[in-house]
């Protein structure tokens, strides 16, 4: 089991299987929240092509269906009643995993995708106008 945070008061276990071999009451984990795992197919699908921007453009695609939804809600209420939380999973990938990329979304992406948004229905335009010969 991975953790991205130490010294908490509360952890969740976002991961849709419980891990073999380990017992359940072996472990705190206070909130086991499965809605908040990428589905099987997406899960298969990065362990076959490793793309990282893209399993986490679609795993927050996922992430708006409303079980997923309300276990975001309910992830939300969970942080807004504790100063730290532990988002808990079985991933061997440490750096990129579900986990991560939630801690991503609920700490606000750094940077929005370049590949939507206003700032490229704007940006069209110029490059359009540059190409064309005066």
């Amino acid at each position: 089991m991975k953790s991205l945070l130490s010294l908490t008061a509360s952890v969740c276990w976002v991961d849709r299987l419980w891990p073999r071999g380990i017992k359940k009451e072996k472990v705190r984990i206070d909130h086991w929240l499965k809605e908040l795992a990428p589905s099987e197919s997406l899960r298969k699908w990065f362990h076959s092509s490793a793309n990282w921007i893209i399993f986490k453009k679609r795993y927050f695609r996922e992430l708006s269906t409303p079980e997923a939804s309300a276990d975001l809600e309910s992830l939300y209420g969970i942080l807004s009643e504790h100063q730290q939380v532990t988002l808990s999973i079985a991933s061997k990938d440490s750096e990129r995993n579900n986990a991560v990329a939630l801690k991503e979304l609920l700490e606000g992406m750094k940077k929005p995708p370049s590949s939507s948004g206003p700032a490229k229905a704007m940006a069209v335009p110029r490059r359009m106008a540059k190409r064309r010969p005066s």
